[in-house]
């Protein structure tokens, strides 16, 4: 399940951490954050192959992704807690879809639909800057 914060640009939502799932507790849907940079695709993890961080409960599809994801959360975790980048630069807050990512500079990006994604790619410097501008007004910021 996926869960989807959507706020008028005037009253900005604050979507849960990481896009947890309030019944199962997994971090982006279950899905392997670590996939996407060796995979370079979204793959659903395995339950008994879990580790608590942050609050969330994230799910891998072996020993090998969870172990790097154990030694540096930080590298693998989605930018903005999982909210739609896109939609942040534009100064709300979706929750992102981990079927439309982007990975830029060796950080993973979620985005809510497929043109979200290209105008973030097409604007990347104004976009990302006017997304970190906006994330810790509309929650989408790691809590420490």
């Amino acid at each position: 399940m996926l869960l989807v914060a959507v706020a008028a640009p005037g009253a900005l939502a604050r979507p849960a951490y990481f896009l947890a799932d309030p019944i199962t507790g997994y971090a982006i849907g279950g899905f392997d954050p670590v996939a996407f940079f060796v995979d370079g695709r979204p793959r659903m993890g395995e339950t008994r192959l879990e580790y608590m961080w942050k609050g969330a409960r994230w799910l891998f599809v072996n020993e090998g992704n969870r172990a790097a994801f154990e030694k540096a959360p930080e590298v693998y975790a989605p930018q903005f807690t999982g909210c739609g980048a896109y939609a942040l630069a534009e100064g709300y807050a979706t929750a992102g879809n981990p079927a439309i990512f982007a990975i830029l500079d060796n950080r993973l990006y979620f985005f809510h639909t497929q043109v979200n994604r290209f105008l973030f790619l097409v604007e990347f410097e104004t976009a990302l800057a006017d997304a970190q501008a906006n994330a810790a007004k509309t929650g989408c910021v790691p809590r420490p």
